[in-house]
């Protein structure tokens, strides 16, 4: 059963009115994103902040998974994690599990790198959301679930709010 013309153009105006917001939203989150990342903006690129966060959150890796889950071959990967070691921010340790092995960690400056610049991200977004009603912030809370339900992306448990620090824990896009 098809839907009345003017329901479908409806649904379409929606879907269109839907995201355009969408997208208004995103460009200030990718601002917000940007003057986080500012300030540390002389010690690493946005590549390999990425290349951080993705450690952080899955902790110690061996460089084919790192590149896997960055999306990038590993010799990309490797001349990354080169200027990051040199940075202070990588460690490379042989694993203990498989001798000829090396993983790779976050180093306490790398920890703390990617930790000032979430405080930073999660200060400027707390400031925007205290300037909604109640109302509205209950509203985004269920909308903004649904989004990143619909796109695949993993919620956030309430006990675990730093268990994806920054999105980007998979390079992949994924779907439901």
């Amino acid at each position: 059963m098809t839907e009345p013309r003017g329901a479908q153009a409806e649904s379409v105006n929606d879907v269109d009115a839907v995201t355009r917001a969408v997208l208004t939203a995103s460009r200030l989150l990718v601002a917000v994103s940007a003057r986080s990342l500012a300030a540390v903006e002389d010690r690493v690129t946005l590549p390999q902040f990425r290349l951080l966060v993705v450690l952080s959150t899955h902790g110690s890796a061996k460089l084919v998974v790192l590149a896997d889950l960055l999306g990038v071959n590993p010799s990309t990967a490797m001349r990354m994690i080169d200027r990051l070691v040199s940075a202070g921010l990588v460690d490379r340790r042989t694993n203990p599990e498989d001798r000829r092995e090396t993983v790779l960690r976050l180093t306490d400056d790398g920890h703390r790198l990617v930790e000032d610049v979430t405080a930073r991200r999660r200060s400027e977004i707390a400031s925007i959301v205290e300037r909604l009603d109640p109302e509205q912030r209950s509203a985004l809370i269920g909308a903004l679930t649904a989004f990143s339900e619909a796109g695949g992306e993993p919620v956030v448990p309430d006990e675990n709010p730093g268990m994806y620090p920054l999105g980007w824990t998979d390079a992949s896009p994924r779907r439901g």
